[in-house]
């Protein structure tokens, strides 16, 4: 039986499946975006496909702490969205 990936959400510390949590992503030129396959090349961040948990990261800035730059407002807002959906 093959082994499934577990990640940690950055907004409550718990782990998951990977294929359950939402994947952001810093490429090399240092832009930040939504992975939605799971595949693009880049630093990964997971988090809960849960509104609590962006508001802990956003809080906590764990973002902006695991890819030490600025976050800018829109990808929480695309966050967001994608939760809704």
């Amino acid at each position: 039986m093959k082994k499934l990936p577990n990640r940690t959400c950055i907004g409550c510390n718990t782990q998951k499946l990977k294929k359950e949590l939402i994947r952001v992503v810093k490429n090399k030129e240092g832009q930040i975006s939504i992975d939605k396959t799971g595949k693009m090349p880049g630093r990964g961040a997971y988090i809960c496909d849960n509104p609590e948990c962006l508001k802990k990261a956003i809080n906590s800035k764990r973002l902006e702490k695991c890819f030490e730059i600025k976050i800018d407002e829109t990808i929480y807002e695309e966050l967001k969205n994608t939760m809704e959906k």
